[in-house]
Parts: structure tokens; C-alpha cells; sequence
């Protein structure tokens, strides 16, 4: 038998039929699950598909709800200049302190969601970005215009880790791209629709409504949130089940019972021995009440757990050290950094000659970069999972690599470049509009699959680190987002030149950021397995905290 070095992110994701004769592990047709499935009835595994999928939505509609509230205060603009005076060089500040709330924000609530539940995380977001837009629609000076955005990034804080974490929970691993790609889309939509609908309230009944309904939209989800919710945090590690990521072999021979994946990995033999396996008794399902409870508190919880909140949040730091991390980071950071500069261009030189666009026409201009989105949420999402599947079918005997996925990541490398070359120089020369807007449609393809995948790789490569693998993401990812905001409108200028060759040094730096997928695929799976003590390591000292 063939010799296979299962360290985390390389599984079997096919067994071949002689091991499928004497396999214990679930399935779906050929299709091994990952993780494997318990018998509770709180198992978010054994959820029903409609319970399922609604809870999908909702966190759906939390990602596209505080994408839009985080990318609207640009339809305001135009009335705070002329109603207060305050400049355009101060909302760009605003803009840059909204990418420190979003990415330090997620860092600072992420051990929450381990102590206290995941459903606590997301009504403290949502309300906090109540807050802040209550603070925009009542803006007076140049102070207000800045520190609300504050808010507002922290409301989108729980879209940046905590959603993947719960997607996490209730799909398995082979549905992972695709479960992905809905997020990254529902981030699309609320991106670029954002600005569209914010535009069309400012035209319609004032600028400060955009804050108002973000204040109604807001509230009335955490009412729904509080009731429809469930939480679905699940200690996975106390019943009797197979393991099949992160599992080392070395051996030929597995044992006659069980197929290798069966194998028990080391980073859950740190988990109390005491836990009573509840595949041998009658669990009772929870009540509704019990479902949606505030807080849920983990088992090793002491106290008000302020002290393991402070360890957890200072263990968080280590994942920087993963080289998945920083390249997942850098990919969706990457993409984050180029929204401003075309955005930029939208709001600025769309407005005169030869195009004289209105707030409402520089948000329709969203639309061709949503349908790019969309298309690139299909590409990097449900056929990522198609093509991994057959990959691992056709070249590895049934086996899962984590950097198998990243295939789909060249097309971007081309395609998103070119996209802006083409709006970047057809704005700069004043183009008609329709080569501009293919451009458009371009960066929206990269926008929606260079994060996907590279999240979706990070998540295939260290299973049992998402939520602190997402938090790292968030960190490296508005960092970057903020160092571009602060340059965009200094480096695109004003003049004919500028734009373009900023436009033409933005395509070559973004085919330069997608390229880093070379040097991943080649030594992914080694940085995996010299980073393999330093994760088990992770998540052990993590489970004891």
C-alpha cells in the first residue's frame, strides 16, 4: 500500500473500493465527510437542510448588510462638502480609520466567540454599527465625519471571521468553496450595492438617510438575529467519532477495522480524557429557548473568563506566523486596496466631461463589477469545489492537497489586470463607456475569486484554526486596505498621466499579488508540514485556555 503523509490539509477525499469495504467513516455517494458527522441531535451537522440554509442567510445578510454600511459614506459626500464644508481629504481619513475598526475590531472580539458563543459576537457588531450610523446621520464637523466610521468598521468586524466559522460549523469541508463563494458574494452585494442605493437615498430625501435607514435596517436585525439565530458552537472533541484532517501516518498497514483516516490525530488527544463519548447515550435535543440563549459558555469557562479572554486574544497573535495566513491576507487585502483606487476614479472623474454622471450614475457603475463578482463567486466557489474533487480523482488516487484548489487562482492573474488597465486608461483618455465597464466586470471577477479561494485554501489547510486563521486574514487584509486608502487620491492625481500610470502600475502590482500562488503551490504543503508542531501546538494551548 501506498504510503500517505497526512498532515492537516492533505485527506482523503475519495476512498477507493477496497478501503471503502471496510471504512466506518460517513459519506456522502463516494464523497468522505469532513468533519464527520456525531449522532446528537444538537450536532449543527445533523441540521435539517432548511434550518441550514437559514441560518446561512442570515449570517448572508449580515455580511451584505455591513459591507453596504461600511462602503455607503461615499454617497455622501457630495452633501456633507456642501452642507458642512468638510473635505474630501477628511472622508478618505474616514475611510482609512474604517479599515482599523474592521480589522483590529476582529481581533478584539474573536476570543468572545469561543467564551461566550457565536451569537453574542454578532448582536454586539450589528448594534455597535447602529451606533455609528446614528453617529453619521447626525454629523456636525470634520471630527464626526472621521471617528463614526470607527463604528461602522467594528459592525463588520464579526463578517470578517466569525461568519466563516459558523458557515464552518453546519457545512462540510467538500462544500467549502461554494459556502464560501455565497459569502464572498454576499460581501459583492453589499459592496458595490452599497453606494448604488446610498446614492439614490441622498438624491432622493438627503444624504443623512443613508445613516437613518442604516439605523432602522440595523435594529431590526438584531431583533430577528435574537430570535432566529441559533447558536452553533459544538464541542465536536467529546463524542466518538473519526478524524480525518490533521491526521500523521507513517504506516503501511492500517488497522483491519478501520481505515487510516479513522486515525485519531494527536492535536485532539489534548482534549480531557474524562469527556464521556455521547455516541453511547441518549442526548436530549435542546429547547428553543436553550438554541438562542445570549451566551453560551464554553466548558472550561472561569469566572467571568477575563483572564483566558486576554490569554486567548494574545494567543491569536501566532497565527501571523503561518505562511497560509499572511497569503490569504495579502490576496483578499490586495483586493480591498484596488476598491479604492477604481472607486476613487468613479467618484472623482465620472462626475465631468465627457460622461457628467450623477451620484445615481457613479452608483450604477457598480452593477458591471457585480456581475464580474458574481461570476468569479461562481468560478472560485461552487466549481473550486467540482475541480478539487476531480482533481483528487484523476491525479492523486482520492487524495485531497489543500493547494489543489489554488489552480483556479491563475485565471485571475490575467483576467483582474487587464480589467484595470482598461478602466484605469479608458477613464484617464475619457473613453465611451462601454470598454470601461468590461474593464469593470473584470476586477470584479478577481474580486470575487482571489479571496474566496485563498480563504477557502487557509481554511482547507488548517481545519481546526478558522476562526483565528480568518481573524489573521482580516488583520494583513485591512492593514494593507488602510496603507492604500491613505495614498489612492495622492497617487492617482489629477491629471491625464497620473491616472493612467497609476492605473498601469495598480494592474502590474495586482499580477503580482495573484503570482504569489506560484511559490504556494510549490511549497504550500511544506510550510505545512514545518509549521504541523507549531499548529497542533496552536490549538492545543488553545483548548486549554
Amino acid at each position: 500500500m501506498e504510503e500517505v503523509d497526512f498532515i492537516p490539509g492533505t485527506t482523503r477525499l475519495v476512498e477507493d473500493h477496497d478501503r471503502a469495504a471496510t471504512s466506518h467513516l460517513k459519506k456522502h455517494g463516494d464523497i468522505i465527510l469532513s468533519p464527520q458527522p456525531t449522532n446528537s441531535p444538537n450536532d449543527p451537522l445533523n441540521w435539517s437542510l432548511p434550518r441550514r440554509c437559514w441560518h446561512a442567510a442570515l449570517l448572508c445578510f449580515v455580511t451584505a448588510l455591513t459591507a453596504a454600511t461600511s462602503n455607503d459614506a461615499g454617497s455622501a459626500q457630495d452633501g456633507m462638502n456642501a452642507d458642512l464644508g468638510i473635505t474630501y481629504n477628511a472622508m478618505n481619513t474616514g475611510a482609512g480609520v474604517l479599515f482599523i475598526g474592521i480589522g483590529y475590531f476582529t481581533l478584539l472580539i474573536s476570543p468572545a466567540a469561543w467564551l461566550y458563543g457565536r451569537r453574542i459576537t454578532f448582536l454586539i457588531c450589528i448594534f455597535l454599527g447602529a451606533m455609528g450610523a446614528i453617529w453619521f446621520a447626525r454629523v456636525q464637523n470634520t471630527e464626526d465625519s472621521i471617528w463614526n466610521q470607527l463604528f461602522v468598521g467594528a459592525s463588520e468586524a464579526c463578517a470578517e471571521a466569525n461568519v466563516q466559522l459558523s458557515l464552518s460549523e453546519v457545512f462540510y469541508s467538500h462544500q467549502r468553496g461554494a459556502v464560501l463563494g455565497v459569502y464572498v458574494l454576499s460581501t459583492s452585494i453589499g459592496t458595490y450595492l452599497g453606494p448604488l442605493i446610498g446614492g439614490f437615498v441622498a438624491d432622493r430625501i438627503g444624504w443623512r438617510w443613508i445613516g437613518w435607514l442604516s439605523v432602522i435596517i440595523s435594529l431590526g436585525t438584531v431583533v430577528v438575529l435574537f430570535f432566529t439565530l441559533e447558536e452553533t458552537i459544538f464541542d465536536r472533541s467529546a463524542y466518538d467519532v473519526g478524524t480525518i484532517d490533521g491526521v500523521h501516518q507513517t504506516g503501511d498497514t492500517p488497522h483491519p477495522h478501520h481505515s487510516e483516516n479513522e486515525k485519531t490525530a494527536d492535536l485532539n488527544k489534548s482534549h480531557s480524557s474524562s469527556a464521556v463519548p455521547a455516541e453511547s447515550s441518549v442526548e436530549k435535543k435542546k429547547t428553543y429557548w436553550q438554541r438562542i440563549q445570549l451566551i453560551t459558555l464554553a466548558p472550561n469557562v472561569v469566572g467571568t473568563g477575563f483572564k483566558q479572554y486576554i490569554s486567548r486574544l494574545i494567543h491569536t497573535l501566532r497565527v501571523f506566523t503561518f505562511p497560509a495566513v499572511l497569503y490569504s491576507g495579502l490576496q483578499w487585502g490586495a483586493q480591498d486596496a484596488w476598491l479604492t483606487f477604481y472607486l476613487t476614479l468613479e467618484e472623482s472623474n465620472w462626475f465631468g466631461p465627457p460622461w457628467n454622471y450623477s451620484d445615481v450614475g457613479t452608483g450604477l457603475m457598480n452593477i458591471p463589477t457585480l456581475i464580474g463578482a458574481v461570476i468569479g463567486c461562481f468560478w472560485g466557489g461552487w466549481f473550486s469545489d467540482l475541480f478539487v474533487a476531480w482533481y483528487a480523482k484523476r491525479f492523486r488516487k482520492g487524495i485531497r492537497e489543500a493547494e489543489d484548489r489554488l489552480w483556479m487562482m491563475y485565471p485571475c492573474a490575467i483576467i483582474s489586470p487587464v480589467g484595470m488597465l482598461l478602466f484605469g486608461i479608458g477613464t484617464a483618455y475619457g473613453w465611451n463607456w462601454p470598454v470601461p465597464y468590461v474593464g469593470l466586470g473584470f476586477i470584479g471577477f478577481g474580486w470575487g475569486c482571489a479571496g474566496d479561494l485563498s480563504m477557502a485554501y487557509l481554511m482547507d489547510a488548517y481545519p481546526e484554526m478558522v476562526l483565528e486563521g480568518m481573524v489573521g486574514v482580516a488583520v494583513v487584509n485591512n492593514t494593507l486596505a488602510c496603507l492604500f486608502t491613505f495614498t489612492a487620491s495622492i497617487w492617482l492625481g489629477g491629471g491625464v498621466d497620473s491616472v493612467r500610470n497609476c492605473m498601469i502600475e495598480i494592474a502590474v502590482l495586482d499580477f503580482v499579488f495573484v503570482m504569489l500562488t506560484v511559490p504556494m503551490m510549490l511549497y504550500g504543503k511544506k510550510c505545512r508540514r514545518w509549521t504541523l508542531k507549531r499548529y497542533e501546538e496552536f490549538v492545543r494551548i488553545r483548548d486549554t485556555l
